[in-house]
């Protein structure tokens, strides 16, 4: 079995080592790489191409942002998962429009970490149902150039899936409220991901509401 190669980019030692020990213990899972400021981060990501970035927000050098904007322009298939003591607002829309395919605190447990890299690693985004409206809702500008309809790219049943996802619903959820199997679910990202030229669901729901194909007063419709 192909294990997940992940990065740790935190400029404390003493959190590597912690988060290095817990990702070792599992059997899918391996340490390829460990970064204590964002530009190192950078260089490892392009020597080593991590599928998961643990990456912190405050580092020397180059800030966790800016990192992951820079590693999503050089390895668009890595995901970054930000891991940081900070819960400003401003900061969680930031590292997402800069690419970040979740958020999380460093209060969380082991086990949330761990799940929160396996579910970036299939796709998936890690951002609280509560707080996922309103990040959307902060970042979409919508654009104004003219381009192919939505019907042209997705399937309808491809738009009811994001629809869904914008509240945050995880895939099983998704499955559910649409009577479909999970593997049909994720069947349906990963031709979302391919029609758009994107990596992650939360990439893909941002595509969509820039280009005005979806708006956050869909997040009530799409389901059948």
């Amino acid at each position: 079995m192909e294990k997940i190669k992940v990065l740790l980019a935190d400029d404390h030692a003493v959190v590597r080592e912690g988060l290095g020990e817990l990702i070792r213990r599992q059997g899918d899972m391996e340490v390829v790489g460990e970064a204590e400021n964002g530009e190192q981060a950078v260089r490892l990501v392009r020597e080593t191409r991590p599928a998961v970035v643990l990456m912190d927000i405050a580092m020397p050098e180059l800030n966790g942002i800016e990192a992951t904007r820079q590693i999503k322009e050089c390895s668009p298939h890595t995901c970054v998962l930000v891991l940081t003591a900070y819960d400003n607002v401003e900061f969680i829309f930031a590292v997402i429009k800069a690419g970040a395919a979740g958020y999380l605190l460093k209060n969380a447990k082991g086990k949330e970490v761990i799940n929160a890299i396996r579910t970036v690693y299939d796709g998936e985004s890690v951002l609280h149902p509560a707080v996922a409206p309103n990040v959307f809702a902060h970042l979409v500008a919508p654009e104004s150039r003219p381009g192919r309809e939505k019907g042209e790219v997705l399937t309808e049943r491809e738009f009811e899936v994001l629809r869904l996802a914008v509240e945050g619903l995880a895939n099983k959820e998704i499955a559910a409220a649409l009577s479909l199997g999970y593997r049909t679910v994720q069947s349906h990202w990963r031709n979302i991901f391919n029609k758009l030229g994107v990596y992650s669901r939360t990439e893909a729901i941002v595509f969509c509401l820039r280009k005005g194909w979806l708006t956050l007063k869909d997040r009530s419709e799409g389901r059948t």
